[in-house]
């Protein structure tokens, strides 16, 4: 879970339900005030939300790009099915693909952080014309590791038999058992548990299942034909670092990794991030094989 260090929407950002033949998404959409170069479509992570990615907003848009962050489908404030089987891998990367249409920009860079590179990857996989580049964004090859896997089979026990309030009321607890524990500001801490309220059990039932048993995925993002970048924080934790340097190696991918950063690079350093993204996607539409290793980012 990423968690915001501020709720502000930045200068030029509108929030609203992007209308789609799938259904409506909840977006935060931010236009640059200069010309528009491109367009970025950035999916959120397990327990995340479309405000994972509100610090990234203003220095994406101040280097021209609109950047557009969403709800997936039973995340936050997108509606979702009250069943498991609504939350398929394909129908979740249907659901980028219309998302990606309903932008009107014509193919976009895709960022999936976390699970959202999970979901990024299959929406490229169905339709790579659609995109103008794929960027994981502290998102593995596979599977997370086993105390991320052990977490998620917790909450994927309770869900089903136990409220909201009781779960979400657990998980806070086993958080500040941690030592590097900070307690968050009031309205951070009254958004977060309006986001667990918010976002369908199933849809954390379903996509936990897929956190745990994803299979290795790096033969088909490899043969993809989009610029692909591979970008994680060298304190990542949810996949090993190792795993996501093999990763970009084996991809031939741009290779981002940024000092000080753990899972969410998205909060703790945005700025280096969007200038790793911005530099990708500058020589991703001059080239089709943008492979660079970029260490100790900016």
């Amino acid at each position: 879970m990423s968690t915001p260090r501020s709720l502000a929407l930045p200068t030029g950002t509108r929030a609203y339900a992007l209308v789609t033949p799938r259904g409506p998404f909840a977006v935060l959409d931010a236009r640059p005030t200069a010309a528009q170069v491109g367009t970025a479509l950035l999916v959120p992570g397990y327990t995340g939300s479309k405000e994972d990615f509100l610090a990234l907003l203003e220095p994406l848009t101040r280097a021209g790009y609109r950047a557009v962050a969403v709800d997936g489908r039973g995340q936050h404030e997108s509606p979702g099915p009250r069943r498991t089987r609504g939350y398929t891998p394909r129908t979740l990367a249907e659901d980028v693909l219309a998302q990606t249409a309903a932008l009107g920009d014509g193919p976009v860079h895709l960022v999936g952080h976390s699970f959202g590179g999970l979901v990024a990857r299959s929406a490229a996989r169905l339709a790579p014309d659609s995109f103008r580049s794929l960027t994981l964004l502290a998102s593995g090859p596979g599977h997370v590791g086993p105390e991320q896997r052990a977490k998620i089979r917790l909450l994927r026990a309770a869900l089903p038999v136990l409220p909201p309030a009781a779960v979400w009321a657990v998980t806070r607890w086993l958080d500040s058992r941690d030592p590097a524990h900070v307690p968050d500001e009031p309205d951070i801490a009254a958004f977060l548990q309006q986001r667990w309220y918010n976002t369908r059990p199933a849809q954390l039932i379903a996509t936990g299942r897929q956190l745990r048993t994803e299979p290795d995925r790096t033969k088909g993002l490899a043969a993809l034909p989009l610029p692909l970048h591979v970008a994680y924080g060298d304190e990542e934790s949810v996949w090993t670092v190792t795993e996501l340097a093999a990763l970009a190696h084996d991809t031939g991918a741009r290779h981002t990794v940024i000092r000080g950063a753990g899972h969410s690079p998205n909060v703790s350093h945005p700025e280096q991030l969007a200038t790793a993204l911005t530099e990708f996607w500058l020589e991703a539409a001059t080239s089709r094989t943008p492979a660079q290793d970029v260490r100790g980012a900016h």
